[in-house]
């Protein structure tokens, strides 16, 4: 037996969408529903519509920015929020 070759009986085929993170739009699902509650909840509900807009627009294209550096920043930055200050160094 090689070192590169298989092993027979071991291989499990993994799909594509269990690895990778779900995004809407390039950004994070959880964080671009809470983006788009808040815009619309401005923009419809407190009839502000450009400012709706932009701020959707804004936090999207951050959202999204911050994602392509690290697409489970969300996870890592609630995980840092957890520990108290004074565990952190």
């Amino acid at each position: 037996m090689e070192a590169g070759e298989p092993i027979a009986g071991f291989y499990a085929p993994v799909h594509r969408a269990l690895t990778e993170p779900i995004l809407f739009g390039g950004a994070p699902r959880s964080l671009a529903i809470v983006n788009g509650t808040l815009a619309g909840a401005i923009g419809l509900g407190l009839r502000l519509w450009i400012a709706g807009l932009v701020l959707w627009a804004i936090g999207h294209a951050l959202s999204v920015w911050a994602a392509r550096r690290d697409p489970q920043f969300v996870d890592v930055a609630r995980r840092h929020l957890k520990y108290p200050a004074w565990m952190q160094p």
